[in-house]
């Protein structure tokens, strides 16, 4: 039974200021996400995580602490059939990052479905209209609040 639920598990990666965003092509749209993606059947939310980063940035991570878990209802972008169920983690890096990392928006990601870059936002330049989807928007309002606190 394909059950309508589509879990999707995120890092929030800090450093020296900056969050770690990743910008993508997906069905003819070009968007920006935090990096992490969908779980896999059998694996638990870090391990998917971890998979994730290995996948996307050949990146070993350590998981800090859980930071959100969206708490509204959101259809799939991509299947409205689908309601997504995001998980999103504070995470640090356990190495340097190997893969090339952008500290500014390029112009357009390759127009070819999954292709992906990386780019890191400056704390003071982060806000809802860096992101795509509704639940990165409500991440990015609560990091801006995060960051006040701090």
């Amino acid at each position: 039974m394909n059950l309508p639920f589509n879990v999707r598990i995120y890092g929030i990666l800090i450093e020296n200021g900056a969050i770690l965003v990743s910008d993508e092509y997906h069905f003819g749209q070009q968007i920006t996400k935090f990096p992490g993606g969908g779980l896999q059947f059998g694996e638990g939310t870090i391990e998917g995580l971890k998979r994730e980063f290995m996948e996307e940035l050949q990146l070993d991570i350590k998981v800090l602490s859980h930071f959100y878990t969206v708490d509204f209802f959101q259809p799939s972008a991509f299947n409205h059939k689908h309601q997504v169920i995001s998980i999103y983690y504070l995470i640090e890096k356990t190495a340097p990052i190997i893969t090339k990392v952008s500290f500014s928006k390029q112009a357009e990601v390759e127009k070819v479905n999954g292709s992906q870059s990386f780019r890191w936002i400056a704390r003071e330049d982060l806000g809802q209209d860096v992101f795509t989807f509704p639940i990165d928007k409500r991440v990015a309002e609560m990091l801006m609040e995060f960051f006040q606190g701090t």
